[in-house]
């Protein structure tokens, strides 16, 4: 059966009445309902009731005994034929009977569901019109848009009838008679008698009150007057609240009876047809009717952001309706006086509203003075209040920013920007490296950050080079309201940057979290770039187009500048946009060379459409490398195939280049983008013999990579001096014979050509025990995957790892326990230098410092022992995880206990990390986060000065300060070299710096270019973690590095050893890390003084004596004490013989001099034994330290003093080249960056047979390493 729930019965009436449930001419039917009809708002009846009822022969409705009346159930009875139903309904199957039996009959067997209808309220006559007028935002926007224009239509009708009004027609029939009879010129002498005395000018009266109105006219006016009337009324009755009183005196009500009341009454009333009604005043209306709508079309779309919109829209509509409303009331007063048109009533108006007021229109009588003076004080009340919201409303949309404008979001491409806190740096470095580009020029950016914009900022971005293209928002990521003033939805990239700077990097991390997802609910298809800063986070965001974990790429660059040095400098330079033009400027020659090979980036190309790797096509890999680099100057570094989505570095000799494939390679700028330049000469001129001895013999080419209008040869890199251009192999008979020649690079794989791989022919040493120097233990070593990752998303990797998992007890390096007794560095014996790690926490970011070191490509004898120093101790879940690898330690300590350096064995070590401490990331001023990194690091190198140290800062800008001295010309130089550079435009404007350019010193923040640089590359990421060991993909290689010792020089140049190491181990060179010593010019910080200048006079001695303080700020007065002492010594030795020489004289005294200068290092040298007797550690490797020898010169390659010590001014630096042209000549102490194929890539079936010319050089390239180095 069927009931339909009415308003009576809804608002209270629970159980229907005896009447209610009688149907017409039935008996038998139940009187009331049980408790049991009202469960789940069905009703049903009782099982009496049914049974009692006699079925009808046709179905009939019940009724109700009133039917006027809306009340009560209306049932349906043919629902009610359950006898014959149930014998229709089939038995049930027995599975059901079974589990009725066992769980009880839980259903009724007479249940009829009845229907209920709910908000049966909003069925009322009113509520629908409710509906229809009010509460509907699309019918109630058509009847505003209807009444807006009914609300022009009057103003436009009553301009018209001012148009076809004539004042000298009076209402009057004897006046209008009488003006229709004056002659013409009637209406001069009213203009002269106007201009007459005060006492002549009388007012018309009658002009006022009555006009002329067409019969046309007035129709259209009534009829409008009438519609307007009755769709007053009737949303006056719909909105009726109670008070009738308080919507009557409304102002909008009683201008809407002013303006339709007379119009009906002319109906009846015709004489009073003519009579003036202020029509014009529906402008008014016209404005309210104008602000609802508005209101009710943001409502439609959803726009709720609009104030600054209707406020600019309210103040526009008020001072059009003043204006109108002046002009047209002048304009009618005037009919008695002056009779001015229209036009020049608006003109007046405009001139007095503007304070201008010229006086060449006035009005004439007191009645059109006084609506003047009326208009003009409601223009100083209403105006003044309209412009003091309007200036607020502005000022707080420049705080928040505005909207970005959903048209300019769909014809204009943008892009957005999240961030918790915006910084000046941080903003630089997007903008200068986002639109590097070429093809992002027209690109908005759109900055999405939840704080006002700090002054820095906002003077940046009212520069006219961004103000253009960037906009600013102050909102959250978390509110669609917010992501829809940006216009998420249409942006094409979204990039989400972590706050780096928060004490709580873990809450940083959860609010990026927050926010990507927001961003992925609100616009699923926007490209995602999401920054994460602990590495146990990044799944949280995996579904990102591209994530960048600032921890993993931190850990894992440093752990790799312990290997391959300024590897931090090398990929710092290689996701950095930049034309090469840095230092071109400068004087020196290494500056111009560094400057030039910076500007080389990666770029992708398929074969099929490069010229560069064209002609390849069906070569193998090392082939088209070498070649592609000696004719055009790429570096061709990976490859990936069609149909598969990983990149392969250096695949190796047996990978053949297919047209599909899509090569990834290093040059200043893409191929598109170059112009090629053949050397005509070398047309002309026969072939170069004996260059190749395979089928193809390809001449040199050189290439001018040309960028828009500047084109760069690379081939004139080169110091003059470089004279060899072709790998022309030395002649047998000439003085070049002591060494074969260079064997060339096969077109395709030979397994005779081309060397074991390091795993296969170390597997002899791989599986020995490895025993210490001492033999105090043996302990073997397995190549494996880490069994414990200390987070989730960690890249497995192959390393070599322990038999057995160490006990934590064994971890820690200066406690000894009943394994061992060990409590030092020295005590263990270990044959290779230490690498320490200072950090304050063991995060889960540190187990990426220890896995590229202990990956299994890296030969078991060259594995370093890794001793975490940690401010706090380690939890055991990161033991757990670090347990596994071979020769890894922790101890408690920090880098500003000079027992904690030398208990961990610094004076054994050979490399230094200093990592940014969480706790010092933030300060209070800014860019004072390093001051305690930067000074605890300055005293390390003044105790230690043969120690490399690497450090990492928060703030590049900082760099400037490691191993500072205050009055070396030199770094002066090179700071006034990076200011022209930074004013130039420049993005690598630091890279001038020695520490950066020599790898000493590094900045995550660096880095930030890599998730910038994707949005245009989008395999930087994956070129980047394959280069550092982040991620390990079959068939990938890895990054090492070879030094390039005195018997390797006979190679001549940088072509010859690519094609040296592409034939005989497949090995692709990407760059050179030059050390070179550099003579500094000598100033007033910079006096050497030597014992053996016993020639020069004493003045000169004295001059020397005076000005040497200032060289050393740091020198302390203990230090000054301690050499005073000895100045007197000396003076008493000189007094004893006074019989010597004037020579003597002077020599004693450049002796004191020299003493003097030597001080400061002589009482740190005693300090530092002094401190390890103490402790009980031998000082015997500290004494070797304090003698510099050359070989600790390379390992200072960041502004350390030289072994001699009247060299002061002279210096080494060191600096990188990615990419060198093939003329480059070699230097000694070179090292040159390889990209080494991956040694489980092929495993050959045979053992290989090698030619003579190869045979020594496997002899000595992966076991010994006396032609290659790591």
């Amino acid at each position: 059966m069927q009931l339909i729930q009415e308003d009576d019965f809804a608002k209270g009436d629970s159980t229907p009445t005896t009447a209610a449930l009688q149907s017409d001419g039935s008996a038998g039917s139940p009187a009331k309902m049980c408790s049991e009809c009202y469960v789940n708002q069905s009703f049903v009846n009782d099982d009496g009731s049914v049974n009692d009822h006699k079925p009808r022969s046709s179905p009939a409705p019940l009724q109700t005994k009133n039917s006027s009346r809306s009340t009560g159930v209306i049932l349906d009875i043919s629902t009610l034929k359950m006898e014959q139903l149930e014998s229709e309904v089939p038995p049930l199957p027995p599975r059901f009977r079974f589990r009725d039996l066992l769980l009880g009959d839980q259903s009724f067997p007479n249940d009829d569901r009845v229907q209920v209808e709910f908000y049966v309220n909003e069925n009322t006559f009113k509520e629908r019109l409710k509906l229809f007028f009010i509460k509907n935002q699309r019918s109630s926007l058509r009847i505003r848009v209807f009444n807006f224009s009914l609300k022009l239509l009057t103003c436009l009708l009553y301009i018209i009838r001012v148009m076809t009004d004539n004042p000298a027609q009076s209402a009057g029939a004897s006046h209008s008679a009488a003006q229709q009879n004056a002659p013409s010129g009637n209406n001069k002498c009213v203009d002269c008698q106007w201009n007459g005395s005060v006492q002549d000018r009388e007012i018309n009266w009658e002009l006022i009150f009555w006009v002329d109105r067409k019969v046309p006219v007035w129709a259209i006016q009534v009829i409008v007057a009438i519609i307007s009337f009755l769709e007053t009324m009737l949303l006056m009755y719909l909105s009726y609240k109670g008070n009738i009183w308080e919507q009557i005196f409304q102002v909008s009500f009683l201008l809407e009876m002013i303006n339709t009341v007379p119009f009906i009454i002319t109906i009846f009333w015709p004489s009073i047809r003519n009579i003036f009604i202020p029509v014009f005043l529906n402008c008014w209306l016209a404005k309210c009717a104008l602000e609802n709508m508005i209101n009710d079309v943001h409502r439609a779309i959803q726009r709720t952001n609009s104030a600054m919109f209707n406020q600019v829209l309210i103040l526009i509509c008020t001072l059009l309706c003043l204006v109108f409303t002046g002009t047209c009331g002048i304009q009618h007063l005037e009919r008695a006086g002056k009779n001015l048109s229209l036009f020049t009533s608006f003109y007046f108006c405009i001139v007095t509203f503007s304070t201008v007021g010229f006086g060449d229109v006035t009005p004439r009588i007191w009645p059109s003075q006084l609506l003047v003076v009326i208009m003009i004080c409601v223009a100083l009340v209403v105006l003044p209040l309209q412009f003091e919201e309007l200036i607020y409303l502005w000022m707080e949309r420049q705080k928040s920013g505005g909207n970005y404008s959903r048209h300019r979001a769909q014809t204009e491409k943008h892009v957005v920007l999240c961030v918790s806190a915006l910084k000046i740096d941080l903003l630089m470095d997007f903008l200068n490296e986002f639109y590097a580009h070429p093809r992002l020029q027209d690109y908005y950016v759109v900055i999405l950050c939840p704080t006002e914009m700090d002054l820095q900022v906002r003077r940046v971005l009212q520069i006219p080079l961004w103000s253009q293209r960037v906009i600013y928002l102050q909102g959250s990521v978390l509110k669609d309201q917010d992501l829809l003033r940006a216009k998420m939805d249409d942006a094409e990239a979204c990039f989400i940057l972590s706050s780096r700077n928060e004490v709580d990097r873990m809450a940083a991390d959860h609010q990026t979290i927050l926010r990507a997802w927001a961003v992925k609910d609100f616009a699923p298809n926007c490209p995602l770039y999401v920054q994460i800063l602990k590495p146990e986070n990044k799944f949280h965001v995996k579904f990102a187009d591209h994530v960048v974990c600032e921890e993993e790429f931190k850990y894992a660059m440093l752990a790799l500048n312990c290997v391959c040095p300024a590897t931090s400098t090398l990929v710092t330079l290689l996701v950095h946009t930049s034309r090469g033009r840095e230092g071109q400027q400068s004087p020196e020659q290494w500056q111009r060379m560094y400057g030039c090979c910076s500007g080389n980036e990666v770029y992708h190309i398929k074969v099929c459409d490069s010229k560069f790797f064209g002609e390849y096509n069906g070569k193998s890999f090392t082939y088209a490398s070498f070649h592609a680099h000696k004719k055009y100057g790429v570096c061709l570094i990976g490859i990936k195939r069609e149909d598969n989505k990983s990149i392969l570095l250096n695949p190796g000799p047996r990978h053949i280049m297919a047209s599909t494939d899509t090569c990834y390679y290093i040059n200043i700028t893409k191929e598109e983008n170059s112009a090629f330049i053949f050397n005509q000469e070398e047309k002309k001129g026969g072939p170069a013999g004996g260059l190749f001895d395979g089928p193809s013999q390809l001449p040199v080419h050189s290439i001018i990579a040309s960028m828009g209008t500047v084109a760069m040869d690379l081939q004139n890199t080169t110091p003059p001096d470089a004279s060899v251009g072709k790998l022309v192999p030395p002649t047998v008979n000439g003085a070049g014979s002591r060494r074969p020649s260079i064997a060339p690079v096969q077109e395709l794989a030979d397994s005779a050509s081309i060397l074991p791989c390091d795993l296969l022919s170390d597997q002899s040493e791989d599986d020995s025990v490895f025993t210490d120097e001492k033999g105090h233990s043996s302990t073997e070593y397995v190549k494996g995957y880490p069994p414990n990752s200390p987070y989730i998303g960690s890249s497995p990797t192959l390393c070599h790892l322990l038999a057995e998992k160490a006990p934590f007890c064994c971890l820690r390096l200066d406690q000894g326990c009943r394994h061992n007794s060990f409590e030092d560095a020295k005590a263990y014996g270990f044959k290779n230098k230490l690498i320490i790690v200072s950090a304050e926490t063991a995060g889960n970011g540190l187990y990426n410092f220890i896995v590229p070191l202990r990956a299994y490509y890296r030969p078991r004898k060259e594995l370093n022992p890794i001793v975490l120093l940690l401010d706090n101790p380690p939890d055991n879940h990161f033991l757990e995880a670090i347990c596994c690898f071979p020769m890894v330690y922790y101890m408690a300590g920090s880098i500003d206990n000079l027992d904690s350096l030398l208990q961990c064995g610094i004076i054994y070590a050979d490399n230094l990390v200093v990592v940014d401490k969480e706790s010092t990331m933030s300060a209070e001023e800014d860019y004072m986060a390093d001051a305690k990194t930067i000074v605890n690091v300055q005293t390390m190198f003044r105790l230690f000065p043969s120690l490399s140290i690497i450090t990492e800062l928060t703030h590049p800008s900082n760099m400037r300060f490691m191993q500072f001295r205050a009055k070396d010309c030199y770094s002066l130089a090179l700071s006034k070299l990076e200011k022209k550079e930074r004013d130039k435009g420049s993005n690598l404007a630091f890279m001038f710096r020695l520490p950066f350019a020599a790898g000493r010193v590094f900045s995550i923040s660096m880095l930030d270019t890599l998730l910038y640089q994707s949005f245009v590359k989008d395999y930087m990421i994956l070129i980047a973690r394959l280069l550092l060991g982040l991620d390990t993909t079959p068939g990938s290689g890895y990054l090492c590095a070879m030094k390039v010792k005195e018997e390797d020089l006979w190679i001549g140049t940088y072509g010859r050893l690519f094609q040296k190491l592409c034939s005989s181990s497949a090995e692709i060179p990407i760059g050179i890390y030059r050390t070179e010593s550099h003579i500094f010019c000598t100033s007033e910080s910079q006096v050497s003084v030597s014992v053996d200048d016993c020639e020069d006079t004493k003045d000169k001695g004295d001059e020397s004596r005076n000005n040497d303080p200032s060289d050393h700020p740091l020198l302390r007065k203990k230090s000054m004490q301690w050499a005073r002492r000895l100045s007197k010594k000396s003076v008493r030795w000189q007094g004893a013989s006074r019989d010597s020489s004037k020579e003597n004289a002077q020599r004693i005294a450049q002796q004191r001099l020299n003493l003097y200068r030597r001080s400061e290092r002589e009482e740190l040298s005693e300090l530092v034994r002094n401190r390890m007797r103490h402790l009980g550690l031998p000082t015997s490797g500290y004494d070797d330290l304090t003698n510099l020898t050359a070989s600790d010169v390379m390992n200072r390659v960041n502004l350390g003093y030289l072994q001699d010590e009247q060299n002061d001014h002279q210096n080494t630096l060191s600096y990188v080249l990615i990419n060198p042209s093939p003329d480059t000549r070699l230097e000694l102490n070179d090292v040159v960056y390889l990209i080494r194929s991956d040694p489980l890539a092929h495993v050959p079936e045979e053992p290989p047979v090698h030619s003579s010319s190869l045979k020594e050089r496997h002899e000595s390239s992966m076991d010994t390493r006396e032609d290659t180095q790591l």
